[in-house]
């Protein structure tokens, strides 16, 4: 590890975050609370462009000005940075008004090490500095603002400012380690916050994912696959929005999938229950439901 890495490590704000490698040369945090990594460690930068900003069509989006993204679940703010330079190769003079929710501060701190955002344009890079430092940025062609706390909480209060995103990445830790972030109920709020024509994409291709977006009133589609995949995989993740003229369609064994005990979407009536409440909720629906079993459908389909 080089000395700018180690830095990251030492520094008050972010002492524990450690820098780790992912495989298209970016580097990621580990997460102990959540025991998962903020990015695929098959690529950090690769998962920001394809999962998000790519599925959300901001590259022909550009032309038009102004945008506005809504980052949840900031981490290292590696989708708001892919965005930003996505957008401005497309158009130097596109007006970007970007909102990050994050849990913890210290997190956006520990990745302005240089050699973490090293891969950045140099315009990018400064912008991830003062929001990391100071919350927010102003240039002339941006505002940002990263709002710090529960999502929960502040996407209550995104809402009530009439804040309409044209794409939102939506970005937390999986359903199990963070089942509060993907319930019913939050997606109903964060849905207030996506534009008409706007897009939402997430890495997540979970059933009860998609499940809860559907009720939250968001059509959805699929994410799919760029390569050779195990069989086990069948998409990258799932984009939604009010509008389907720009969604790719689930595939039969996804649309099925939504039909198995596995689419019982998480639930958190007041927005405050503790992980622990909603995962034991959950577990008692799947357990009542006379639903087809997930083990079944994966049988029927090959998913080993």
């Amino acid at each position: 590890m080089d000395d700018s890495l180690q830095t990251t490590k030492a520094n008050a704000g972010a002492a524990l975050w450690v820098p780790q490698p992912t495989q298209d040369g970016s580097f990621t945090f580990f997460s102990e609370a959540f025991g998962e990594s903020f990015h695929s460690l098959a690529g950090a930068r690769q998962e920001a462009l394809l999962k998000f900003v790519t599925a959300t069509r901001l590259r022909e989006r550009a032309a038009r000005s102004p945008l506005r993204l809504l980052d949840v679940c900031y981490g290292l703010g590696y989708n708001t940075a892919a965005a930003l330079e996505t957008i401005w190769t497309v158009n130097p003079r596109c007006q970007v008004d970007v909102v990050g929710l994050e849990l913890d501060a210290t997190v956006p701190l520990g990745a302005i090490a240089p050699a973490l955002i090293d891969p950045w344009p140099p315009e990018v890079q400064e912008i991830l500095r003062a929001i990391a430092q100071t919350h927010h940025c102003t240039t002339p062609t941006l505002q940002a603002k990263l709002w710090i706390g529960d999502a929960r909480q502040t996407i209550q209060s995104l809402v009530q400012q009439g804040f309409q995103a044209d794409a939102i990445f939506f970005d937390p830790f999986s359903p199990r380690r963070c089942p509060q972030l993907w319930t019913v109920e939050f997606f109903q709020q964060v849905a207030r916050c996506l534009a008409p024509t706007g897009m939402l994409a997430t890495y997540s291709r979970s059933a009860c994912v998609r499940a809860a977006m559907l009720a939250a009133g968001l059509h959805i589609g699929t994410i799919p696959l760029v390569d050779d995949h195990p069989p086990h995989e069948w998409s990258q993740g799932t984009v939604a929005a009010f509008e389907t003229s720009h969604l790719l369609p689930l595939s039969p064994m996804e649309q099925e999938h939504l039909h198995t005990r596995a689419a019982i979407p998480y639930r958190d009536p007041q927005l405050t229950d503790d992980a622990a409440t909603i995962l034991q909720r959950h577990q008692a629906e799947q357990r009542a439901s006379q639903r087809e079993s997930t083990s079944s459908w994966r049988r029927r389909w090959g998913i080993v």
